[in-house]
């Protein structure tokens, strides 16, 4: 999101925050792109949202306790000491959890209501998988994005079985439209902490949440494969800011 891109037409206030890195902050269509997620997340009909934030995090706490005040939402800011990874923000999230299953996203991807719906109603670990040929149709996410992301593999009961992180261009190419890939969105219980603190440091050096499941799986934990459709809208890079705006400028935001 730092990245200069002099095609990207962005506002001031749009500007500032992508000079900032401030993906979730960033305005799109008069509000905060992290509202529309949240709005998403209490159409889903979930009620209590923990935000794994950084130690300094006034201002996104300003907005949402006066700029925003919520009416369906409970929202609580969970701090996470260090940005060691995804893994690690999971993890700092373990009291919070309250021994309560859980889902976990990324605040810069925007995953339709029936989605999320469909993954809390699971009584058991898993995740959505979606078509990469949807996914390219419906979203925002041109296939040369989509390819960065994880192939995932599941047994003829719908288990998962493996996560390619990243794969190399053959093995995506082969995979065709009908792969199913992972948009790091999870239904977990509470099995998912300890294989978080044994995760080792990935490649970037960091605890990262797919080696976490990875470990788990290997551990016993089973992960429930959710046939899901798309769009799936990702804030990325300056130039999605436009293309969102006018996917979400007729959106009601209800939190």
């Amino acid at each position: 999101m730092r990245a200069a891109d002099a095609g990207a037409d962005l506002t001031p206030d749009q500007q500032r925050a992508a000079d900032a890195g401030s993906k979730v902050m960033m305005p799109i269509a008069g509000r905060p792109f992290l509202d529309y997620v949240l709005n998403s997340i209490a159409d889903a009909g979930i009620r209590r949202v923990g935000l794994v934030v950084a130690p300094a995090h006034d201002g996104l706490a300003d907005h949402y306790a006066r700029v925003s005040p919520r009416f369906r939402l409970e929202i609580n800011f969970v701090v996470q000491a260090e940005a060691r990874g995804t893994a690690d923000a999971v993890l700092a999230a373990e009291a919070w959890t309250q021994d309560e299953a859980f889902l976990v996203m990324n605040g810069d991807n925007l995953y339709a209501a029936n989605v999320l719906r469909d993954l809390a109603a699971l009584d058991e670990p898993g995740l959505p998988g979606f078509r990469r040929g949807d996914l390219i149709a419906s979203s925002n996410i041109p296939d040369g994005r989509v390819a960065s992301f994880a192939l995932v593999e599941k047994d003829d009961s719908g288990y998962l079985t493996g996560i390619i992180e990243k794969p190399a261009a053959d093995i995506f190419a082969q995979a065709g439209a009908d792969a199913l890939v992972s948009m790091n969105c999870w239904r977990f219980d509470g099995r998912i902490f300890q294989a978080c603190r044994d995760v080792p440091l990935s490649s970037r050096s960091e605890f990262e949440l797919p080696g976490a499941v990875a470990l788990a799986v290997q551990r016993g934990v089973t992960f429930r494969v959710v046939p899901s459709a798309g769009p799936v809208l990702d804030l990325s890079y300056r130039a999605d800011a436009a293309v969102l705006a006018a996917r979400l400028e007729s959106v009601a935001v209800q939190l």
